[in-house]
């Protein structure tokens, strides 16, 4: 919010700026360049009739004996299948507080109620479930629409949707539910058109979307693999093809919880999606907006299967992020993170790999990356798997840790890099002694060779200026 606060006053100093001056900013990012974009309102439901609707008013549910409620329910039910067009907000204002205040019953009457699941009941609920969130999905405003910056568009319909959605949940929550039942119904096409509308920029929908998938993953044994498959062709076409989808964090948040319940030892086509799947996702431009969830389902992953930790380290440094300090920074917190649940046997697998692009990191001139790599030296559990194999790990760090204790233009950094050196030191004081003895000999033979070099460049520029001197001093005949 502060960053979104700054933008607002730059925006506003620069309205008041005359017009005759142009100011030009070599450096100026995409979303200082243009005005922040005001939070707006869209809606796939259009109506081309111009008449207005009228709905049937009909009793309170708790006004009519309870043999007559679940007959009154299923009409309740058929009059919220109407949709309203939100985008004109003058229109059919009675019957949309109408349709409002029904939903709101039927909310009610879900939670509370007994014996009105009956078996006509289920199509009915999925119908007007279905007539109301199943829909086109309204395109961005912006071509250029930035998550991280832009305001999203919000679904104009969500009066009717928000409790639509609830009704939805708390009818596959009731204690009267039948999942036998309810599967003619909630099928594949149903979980299919469910999971293309996670694409939606609305938060609010994602978020109601995320536990309906769940609840729906954990009643219905026989959608599991399909749903799974579905979820890693989404991820799929994400990464190698549209780089665009909404609601990649909302889908890693509920593998989350279905890796957590995986069991052992795990399948072949797990291991897979890991492999093929969830490593790829490193690699995409907006890997900020889901990052925390992606690294959940990867340490849910070696939790399950330690011996998954070499393929999935060295995959991650197969896609190390090159030319993005950010992404950097993130992959340096995700490594961490599996630092801190890897086994000792797995570490030594790895170590090489990993401590040659740790070693890097430390040396970047960006000292976020630089400061992020040397905070490993904090964790105690790391610690100590360096310290048990210091004799490896010690002799691919020495060099970038000395150089950048002397050269660094961070003092910070230079003060975090004096705490590694004494820790090395520590661990192994006749490695650290052999190792600074050898670095200092090569800086020498380095200098040496350079100066060798200075000399020689030297004498090539006395000799070119010797032969320049005779050649003027030849008097033509």
């Amino acid at each position: 919010m502060d960053r979104m606060d700054g933008l607002s006053k730059a925006m506003s100093s620069a309205a008041t700026t005359p017009p005759s001056v142009d100011r030009v900013d070599g450096f100026s990012r995409k979303s200082v360049r243009k005005a922040k974009q005001k939070r707006s309102q869209s809606s796939s439901q259009f109506r081309s009739q111009g008449k207005p609707i009228e709905l049937t008013p009909l009793p309170l549910l708790k006004d009519v004996p309870a043999p007559e409620q679940p007959e009154l329910f299923l009409k309740k039910l058929q009059q919220c299948c109407t949709i309203f067009d939100f985008m004109d907000t003058l229109s059919d204002l009675k019957m949309k507080e109408y349709k409002r205040s029904m939903l709101n019953e039927l909310v009610d009457y879900v939670t509370v109620s007994r014996g009105y699941l009956t078996e006509q009941t289920y199509p009915e609920v999925v119908k007007m479930v279905s007539c109301n969130i199943f829909r086109t999905l309204p395109p961005s405003e912006s071509n250029e629409f930035d998550p991280e910056e832009d305001e999203p568009t919000l679904e104009a319909s969500w009066p009717h949707l928000q409790l639509v959605y609830e009704f939805f949940i708390r009818f596959l929550e009731s204690q009267e539910f039948q999942p036998s039942i309810a599967k003619k119904y909630i099928d594949q096409k149903f979980v299919l058109q469910l999971l293309d509308l996670f694409d939606s920029e609305d938060p609010r929908e994602r978020d109601y979307l995320k536990t309906v998938l769940h609840r729906i993953y954990g009643k219905f044994l026989g959608l599991r693999a399909f749903i799974r498959k579905q979820i890693n062709n989404i991820f799929l076409r994400f990464v190698y093809e549209t780089e665009h989808f909404s609601g990649v964090a909302e889908l890693l948040e509920i593998l989350g919880s279905i890796i957590n319940g995986f069991a052992l030892p795990l399948k072949a086509e797990h291991k897979q999606f890991l492999v093929k799947v969830l490593i790829p996702l490193h690699t995409v431009r907006s890997l900020s907006l889901f990052h925390a969830q992606l690294a959940y389902c990867i340490v849910q992953f070696l939790e399950k299967d330690p011996t998954l930790t070499e393929p999935v380290i060295r995959g991650l440094l197969k896609f190390w992020p090159k030319t993005c300090s950010q992404k950097e920074v993130m992959f340096l917190g995700e490594l961490e993170e599996i630092l801190d649940v890897i086994e000792p046997t797995q570490f030594v697998k790895i170590q090489e790999p990993l401590f040659k692009q740790i070693s890097k990191c430390v040396s970047s001139p960006h000292f976020q990356v630089s400061e992020r790599a040397l905070y490993y030296w904090n964790n105690e559990y790391i610690m100590s798997l360096i310290e048990e194999n210091s004799s490896v790990i010690l002799p691919i760090m020495f060099a970038s840790l000395y150089r950048i204790s002397k050269e660094h233009w961070n003092p910070a950094i230079v003060a975090l890099v004096y705490n590694v050196l004494k820790a090395f030191m520590e661990m192994n004081s006749l490695l650290f002694d052999e190792l600074t003895a050898t670095y200092k000999s090569e800086r020498q033979r380095e200098k040496k060779k350079e100066k060798e070099r200075e000399e020689l460049w030297k004498k090539l520029e006395d000799l070119k200026l010797k032969r320049g001197i005779c050649s003027d001093s030849v008097i033509p005949t």
